[in-house]
């Protein structure tokens, strides 16, 4: 499983990665895409929406259920990846690349996990 040093993780299973102008992106982690299964549909918020950390902000539905995407993070949406509501499988094939969302007046939740954190806390929950 893949889980890139650069990013930072929810126990929820999504990522953020922060961009040079102080936006960030959103986005399911490789764990999280994997025991969805092959994802059929999307559901994203607009731009302009407020986004909590802690509360659902879209869903994914895979061949197995429909799921909450959780934010891990506070901010206003300046842009979605309208890419992924005709092509949700591009979240199978490239997670990391495949983000729901951009941020911005980002306020970091502060339990946001390292790389190396989430390893940690995965391994944990795939061993119960």
């Amino acid at each position: 499983m893949n889980f890139p040093a650069e990013l930072k993780y929810s126990k929820s299973h999504e990522w953020v990665r922060v961009l040079s102008d102080g936006t960030a992106q959103i986005g399911l982690t490789d764990y999280a895409q994997k025991e969805l299964g092959d994802l059929v549909f999307v559901n994203l918020p607009q731009p302009e929406d407020e986004i909590r950390a802690g509360e659902a902000f879209a869903d994914v539905e895979s061949v197995k259920a429909v799921s909450d995407v959780y934010a891990p993070v506070n901010g206003t949406v300046v842009e979605v990846n309208e890419e992924l509501l005709d092509a949700p499988e591009l979240i199978n094939q490239d997670p990391y690349e495949a983000w729901f969302v951009k941020v911005e007046q980002v306020e970091e939740a502060e339990t946001l996990l390292s790389a190396e954190e989430y390893e940690a806390f995965v391994a944990q929950e795939a061993n119960k």
